[in-house]
């Protein structure tokens, strides 16, 4: 499995803080798709068996209008062509990826039905999408992963911002592991932002996100590959009309489903830990 950073959210944390206190959309291309370009830099990412520092482009989105839901990023793997020695991408033919992607739809069950289904906290019930697609240059390079389900906004009687997500896998290409072309495990995701204040001009928000991954098979019979993983995320993010910078940083759990550490023969897995990234970016 490729090492590839999932930075899901980042924008989630510029765009959800700046609406927060937006006063006039009227200096972006949309009133509802927000959009930005981001630099990101990213270290010690845990997706593959060893860490993976990079430096690449991402094009990022993020919409709420009516009954749709959306957030979603393009990256260009190590566009400005740093790494390190386990980092490939857009640049490195036959080896790296052109793009990496994933899109989290969701569609409101409540709106589409014209049904109040809401019960104590939960104010809306969602058909819940995580769509995940690396373009790897063969089928050994790439992942396409689709989770679906059912996902919640809750109110917290704060100005703390909650949303839940469950969803069941369905695995298709994955870097050649023995998981592929089968229903294969499930996510648990929680995502949440709390506006802190103004500061330096701009706003101020902490953003956060663990995805709980169980119930896969490829930990079966394997010493290196686990049926279990958590990556959970905490974000700074300071947002500007049209910039915005973040600090995030990231703890992986058998990262990737590999092992915490584990022998591959030569070198050992490294899949629990931290890891960071920085984030600067214009918003149009």
């Amino acid at each position: 499995m490729k090492y590839k950073s999932l930075i899901a959210a980042t924008v989630l944390a510029s765009t959800a803080a700046t609406s927060a206190w937006a006063d006039d959309s009227s200096e972006y291309l949309s009133d509802w798709w927000h959009q930005s370009v981001n630099v990101v830099g990213s270290y010690h990412t845990r997706f593959g068996p060893h860490p993976n520092n990079d430096i690449y482009l991402e094009y990022e989105a993020f919409a709420h209008k009516d009954w749709f839901d959306f957030y979603g990023y393009v990256d260009v793997p190590k566009f400005f062509g740093v790494g390190n020695a386990n980092d490939v991408g857009i640049w490195d033919k036959g080896k790296g990826s052109p793009l990496f992607m994933e899109i989290e739809p969701r569609f409101s069950i409540d709106k589409l039905t014209n049904t109040d289904l809401s019960i104590g906290p939960i104010k809306q019930w969602y058909f819940a999408n995580n769509y995940i697609y690396d373009m790897g240059p063969n089928d050994k390079n790439r992942q396409n992963t689709w989770y679906m389900g059912l996902g919640t906004d809750i109110d917290t009687g704060t100005k703390l911002s909650l949303s839940l997500n469950v969803y069941a896998k369905y695995q298709w290409e994955n870097y050649g592991a023995a998981n592929e072309d089968s229903w294969d495990g499930y996510r648990f995701k929680v995502k949440y932002m709390y506006p802190i204040t103004t500061l330096w001009g701009g706003n101020l928000a902490y953003i956060g996100f663990t995805n709980f991954d169980w119930g896969s098979d490829l930990g079966n019979n394997s010493t290196v590959r686990t049926k279990n993983s958590i990556a959970s995320s905490h974000i700074l993010a300071l947002s500007y009309a049209h910039w915005h910078y973040s600090f995030v940083a990231r703890y992986f759990h058998n990262g990737g489903q590999w092992e915490g550490s584990a022998d591959l023969g030569g070198s050992r897995t490294n899949n629990t830990g931290w890891g960071y990234y920085l984030v600067a970016g214009y918003s149009f």
